[in-house]
C-alpha cells in the first residue's frame, strides 16, 4: 500500500514539472492523455462499485465477499488498478512529462506483481476463480 501511494503521489507531482514536449505532439498528447485520464477514472469507479462490499484497500479478499464477474468485471481481472494505470498514462500525456510516464510504467509493474498474490488468495476462495482467469484478462482487454 506504501509504495502504491509514493508511486501515485510521484507521478501526479511528475506531471507538474513542465512538458517535456511541444507544438502539434503536445496538443495532441493532450487531447488524448485527456481521455485517457477520464477513461482510467471511469475504469475504476466502475471497478471500486462493482465490487460493493467486497472492496478493501488490502489485496487480500475479504471473508465472505463474493467472486464479482460482472460490469467492469468483465473487461479486465483487476479494473481498478487498470483504470489507475490507464489514468497515469493519460496525466503524463496530457501533462508533457517523461517522468510522469515512467510513474505510471512503475504503477504497472507494481500493480502487476500486487496482483499476482491477490489471484493467489481468490484461488483460494472462490473455486470458479481459474476459469474466470481463462476467460478474462489481467490488466489489459484483450491483450494482458
Amino acid at each position: 500500500m506504501a509504495i502504491q501511494a509514493v508511486l501515485l503521489i510521484a507521478t501526479a507531482l511528475a506531471g507538474l514539472t513542465g512538458p517535456a514536449w511541444a507544438g502539434d505532439r503536445r496538443f495532441v498528447s493532450s487531447v488524448l492523455g485527456g481521455l485517457l485520464l477520464v477513461a482510467g477514472a471511469a475504469l475504476a469507479i466502475r471497478g471500486a462499485a462493482d465490487l460493493r462490499e467486497g472492496l478493501t484497500p488490502f489485496p487480500r479478499p475479504r471473508d465472505g465477499a463474493p467472486l464479482v464477474q460482472r460490469g467492469a468485471y468483465r473487461l479486465v481481472r483487476h479494473p481498478i488498478y487498470s483504470g489507475i494505470i490507464l489514468g497515469a498514462i493519460g496525466w503524463a500525456l496530457l501533462s508533457g512529462s517523461l517522468a510522469a510516464l515512467a510513474g505510471a510504467v512503475a504503477l504497472l509493474l507494481l500493480f502487476d506483481l500486487k496482483s499476482r498474490r491477490e489471484e493467489a488468495w481468490l484461488a483460494e476462495r472462490h473455486p470458479g476463480y481459474e476459469q474466470y482467469r481463462r476467460r478474462v484478462r489481467k490488466l489489459i482487454p484483450g491483450i494482458y
